[in-house]
């Protein structure tokens, strides 16, 4: 059988919400319209020049049953956990946050900057993972590999591999893709993604054609949007007059029922109600 190209199934407005402490965000998923491609749980797109947009940030709070990304595109965000781990990531920095059985982080934005922006993705973590052990994963910049395509095409490959290059980010459960695709004017691009795994699209810069087939077509979308994929073998990208910047990701379903809680994800009630007196009885942190 011949490789399928992945059509686009939906396209998806992101929504202004205000999180953490008073964070002006574009939501795209969860929410009325999206709720979760899984393994995905969560995109925030974040960015603004006004500081009071941004700058009150995200105090100490816990997650369960989880992980963060957090790629950060311009300014620099201070974050520490119980862990141990601090420090500053800043512009083409990632942060990938398993939260396991247990973490309390916090995420603030420098003072003394013009212009905040950045994405944050969760990923589901299967039911036998879900109490693991935590790992932080801090990525710099100068350790993600871009590589230059055919036409013009770059590709910043955070986790997942292209022509024989792989990402920093490994040894995770949903088997990831995350890549930083910028495709010139009248520029195409085609990556293969596994069947069965859930593929969606982030456009936040410029407009394209997305889910190109043999035939053409394909669906036209512009920046802010998030499309989501029906399974298939590979995404066809093309661009005509602009240029288009979007994020690809990709990664392996779990196919388990979920319960949430605000930063808790578990698999039943009995979970999130463990996590909630684990929390109040200072057990949460193990």
């Amino acid at each position: 059988m011949d490789p399928q190209p992945r059509k686009v199934r939906q396209v998806v407005e992101p929504q202004t919400v205000m999180e953490g402490a008073g964070v002006r965000l574009k939501r795209s998923f969860p929410t009325g319209v999206l709720d979760y491609p899984d393994p995905f749980l969560l995109f925030d797109h974040f960015g603004s020049e006004n500081p009071d947009d941004y700058m009150a940030g995200f105090p100490l709070h816990p997650h369960r049953g989880i992980e963060t990304v957090t790629y950060v595109l311009a300014g620099r965000v201070r974050h520490g956990d119980t862990l141990g781990n601090s420090g500053t990531i800043g512009p083409g920095d990632v942060q990938w946050m398993t939260s396991g059985g247990g973490i309390m982080h916090e995420e603030m934005p420098e003072s003394d900057q013009d212009r905040m922006e950045g994405f944050q993705l969760w990923v589901n973590l299967p039911a036998s993972l879900k109490m693991s052990q935590p790992r932080y994963q801090e990525i710099p910049s100068d350790t993600i590999p871009k590589i230059d395509g055919e036409g013009g095409v770059t590709i910043r490959i955070i986790a997942g591999m292209v022509n024989g290059v792989g990402g920093p980010v490994t040894e995770i459960a949903a088997d990831p893709v995350y890549m930083d695709v910028s495709v010139p004017a009248n520029g195409s691009f085609r990556h293969s993604i596994q069947r069965g795994h859930s593929a969606l699209a982030y456009v936040f810069d410029g407009e394209g054609s997305f889910g190109v087939g043999d035939g053409g077509n394909g669906e036209r979308v512009g920046a802010p949007k998030m499309l989501v994929f029906d399974d298939g073998d590979y995404v066809e990208i093309h661009t005509s007059g602009q240029p288009v910047r979007f994020l690809l990701m990709s990664g392996k379903p779990s196919h388990e029922p979920i319960v949430r809680y605000g930063p808790f994800v578990m698999n039943t009630q009995a979970e999130i109600q463990q996590a909630l007196r684990d929390l109040r009885d200072g057990t949460f942190v193990r």
